[in-house]
Order: C-alpha cells, then structure tokens, then sequence
C-alpha cells in the first residue's frame, strides 16, 4: 500500500476563518498556546517533524552523503561541481559550508518540533495514542541528537568521562523567538544519555507494529546502532538479536529487493517515505545519472571498492552499478528511483552489529558471528567464509552498507585512519555554523576551525 503523504506542519499553526461569533481568537490565527491544546494539531507536527528529518538537509539526503564523503579514500570519487560538498571529499571544510549549516538547523528544526509534540502530550487524550505519539517523537528526538553529536561532537571514547564538547542540548520546545536562545553546548556523555533514554522510552511506549512510522523495533535498532558506537557491545548484540528474532523483519530475497522500493520492504526496520507528490529521496540526486533521476552522477564508484571483495565475480554487490550516461563512470545501484522509501535501518545491519558484538564479546548470542555473516553473504550469492574476525566484519560493513552513511562514524568509532589523516583528527569534525557562532554567545568553535 502506497504509504501517507507527509504535509509539513509549523510550529505556529494557522486556522481557517470561523463564523462563529463566541470565538475568542481571532478569526485568521490562533495563539500557539491554544494551537498546542489540540490534539490535531500535535499530531500534525508530529508528522511535520517526520517531514522535517527527510529533507534532502538531513536523512536520504546531505547528511548520509557527508558521512561517506569524509570516511571515503578509494571507493568513491565526487564528480560534481558543487564545493560544499567537494570540501567534504578532500576533508578540508570551510566553517562557512552551507552543507554543515543545513545539517544543523534542519536538525534543530526538527528537534524543536518533536519537542513541543512531547511538552503537550496531555493534548491527546486517548493514553494509547499518546504514547505512541510521544514513543515516535522521542525515537525522532534520539535519531537526531545521535548524528548531530556523532558530526559535530567529539567521538565517543569507550570507557572515558566523555567530557568533551557534544551539541547544545534542548528537551523542550521553544515558541518565543524573540528572547536569548544562547545555549552552552552540552557533553558527548550528556547527549548519548539523553538518546538512549528517549530510545529506551519509546521502545516502552511504542506499538510493535505501527505502520509506516516508527515502532518499538525501530527504537530498538536504532538503540544497537548507539550502543555499537559506544563501544558497548553487550547492550548492541541483545538489542540487535531481540529485532532479529521477534521484530519480523528479514533479509530481503535479493540484495537488490533491499532497494529502490516504493513501500516498506520485509528488510526496513524504519524507512522515512517518499511519494511521488510530495518529498524527494536526494540520495538519488547525488548518486544518480540524469535518466535515473539525478544530477550527473556526483558520486561514482572507484575501483578501491571492488578490491574489498574476495570473490567480486559472484558477490552481486560487487557489481550493483551501472555506468552513467552522463559521464560513462560506475554509479552505485542503489539509487536508481527517486520516489522510493529512504531506507534509514535496514536488518541486514542488525546481523552485522550482532555479528561484530558476539565476536568481540566471544559470546553466540542469537547465532555464530560465522553464521550472521554468512547469511547475509549468501543472499549476495558471496561465498561462505569458514571463520571470521572483527576485521572480516568490518569489512563486511563496507560491503554490504556502502554508500549509505556508515563509512566515516564506522572508521571513526573502530579509531582507523582516513588514508593518511588520523581517526581523531579535528578535520573529520564538521564545523560549528557561522551563523551559530554569531547569535549564540555561549556557543564555542570545534578545534582546527576559526571565525
């Protein structure tokens, strides 16, 4: 079934003309605080933030590209003309990049919309659907706090005080702009404290099953996805086992039926969606040759990519491209329309993380880390290996979720050098906005980029 049409909802709502004369309000607009008493109309920002996220700023869009532009060496190149994110590639940003400025406020935009969805829960009146409303915002509220601080902030140190600069942190939502908004930037620890509460909630809020919109199973995956990051292996294999095991998501029959889907496939735990009248999924944009629904293909596929397979004659994915017919270079097939579903977390990653999680914690909770890998290389019709290491799984990552945001936090987390530049290099932070930077006082410039 084609999938609702997200309609993006402001924060202050408008309301057509009333002919009733005991209305107080005026008849063209009501206050927010009377907005922000409807039940409605919280479910409308709710919606509007979903809207919020996928924009081509943020998720299906620039902030996945970034993400892999700056892990990227040998498998890809950037072919296009724009230098934002060309800086990216070369990993020499400007603090005036437009790309880090949209990733910010288009993540704050939406935190503060799911915000005051969680301030007014009291709107909804049926206790079921107001926690499921409140269980979506708080996944939304996680997801967005987790990849601000992941681009932005420090990286996580396993085992440190992580007391080093995250993001400005905000749990309630704002309406009156006029006052000083400046805000300190909170710790790394005080942001991941924050999105692992929010996850953990919603997953306690949340239906099992809920459509085209998050459920408890999206919270809990996207909580092994925190936990990895963390190095915090036990909590990342038994949440990403219990979506294996009871969420009913499975891997896709053909690694390309994991793409390119105009609803929800039996492989997406969560999906933000795209139809063909409203949205746009600007991975496409990027990736994608003009017939297919893209620029010119900006990003092409090198041939460092195919010296990470060890059988790249019979693994698919090795050969999941086509040549552009803009410029004849290799662009990946994984983004050939520009309607699908923006497929955020899919479980072929679930076996991934408990794969990796079970091989450094030598446990076989769920399945052998042999097993977790190999099925996942089968329905790529790779070979089976006959055992595996943290560095096959690593690798395996690189194979199975290239071009879809990994790259760097995977490189960044596991403390591996971007070719010759250092896991925690200063140049691998994105830089605070200029525009951040002059109407926040308190607000204080990543390391390595000046004013």
């Amino acid at each position: 079934m084609k999938k609702n049409i997200y309609i993006l909802i402001a924060s202050v709502l408008v309301i057509w003309s009333c002919e009733d004369r005991l209305e107080i309000e005026p008849a063209q607009s009501i206050s927010v605080e009377a907005a922000l008493a409807s039940e409605a109309n919280i479910k409308g920002i709710l919606i509007g933030a979903y809207e919020e996220a996928g924009q081509d700023d943020s998720y299906g869009g620039q902030l996945q590209v970034i993400s892999d532009l700056m892990g990227a060496t040998n498998q890809l190149t950037w072919q296009g003309t724009f230098i934002q994110p060309r800086e990216y590639f070369q990993k020499s940003v400007l603090v005036s990049n437009t790309w880090a400025e949209q990733m910010w406020r288009n993540g704050y935009e939406t935190i503060n919309q799911v915000n005051l969805v969680i301030d007014n829960i009291a709107s909804i009146e049926d206790p079921a659907e107001a926690d499921r409303v409140e269980g979506e915002a708080r996944f939304l509220r996680a997801l967005t706090y987790f990849d601000l601080v992941r681009h932005f902030g420090a990286q996580w140190q396993a085992g440190g005080a992580n007391s080093g600069p995250g993001v400005p942190l905000h749990t309630t939502g704002i309406v009156d702009y006029s006052a000083d908004l400046s805000i300190a930037r909170a710790t790394v620890a005080e942001i991941y404290a924050q999105v692992i509460s929010d996850l953990t909630t919603a997953m306690g809020l949340l239906p099992d099953t809920n459509g085209e919109f998050a459920d408890a199973f999206s919270a809990e995956a996207l909580l092994a996805r925190v936990y990895l990051q963390q190095g915090n292996y036990t909590g990342a294999r038994d949440a990403a086992n219990n979506v294996i095991a009871n969420s009913g998501h499975s891997l896709a029959p053909t690694f390309a039926g994991a793409f390119n889907n105009d609803a929800d496939g039996v492989e997406d735990v969560f999906a933000f969606q795209v139809t063909n009248q409203t949205g746009e999924n600007d991975l496409v944009i990027y990736y994608a040759d003009q017939p297919t629904g893209g620029r010119q293909g900006d990003i092409a596929v090198a041939a460092g990519y195919a010296t990470l397979f060890d059988d790249p004659v019979n693994d698919v994915r090795a050969s999941f491209t086509y040549v552009s017919v803009d410029n004849g270079l290799d662009l990946t097939s994984k983004y050939t329309n520009q309607f699908a579903n923006i497929s955020l977390i899919r479980i072929a990653e679930m076996h991934l993380i408990r794969a990796e999680a079970n091989v450094r914690e030598s446990t076989t909770t769920g399945a052998t880390p042999l097993a977790d890998i190999n099925a996942v290389r089968a329905r790529s019709n790779a070979p089976a290996l006959a055992t595996v290491d943290v560095n096959d799984i690593l690798n395996e990552r690189q194979l199975e979720l290239a071009f879809e945001g990994f790259l760097i936090h995977d490189l960044k987390r596991t403390g591996t050098a971007v070719g010759t530049i250092a896991a925690d290099d200063p140049s691998l932070t994105s830089p605070i906005p200029q525009d951040e930077m002059d109407t926040n006082s308190l607000m204080v410039q990543n390391t390595g980029y000046t004013n």
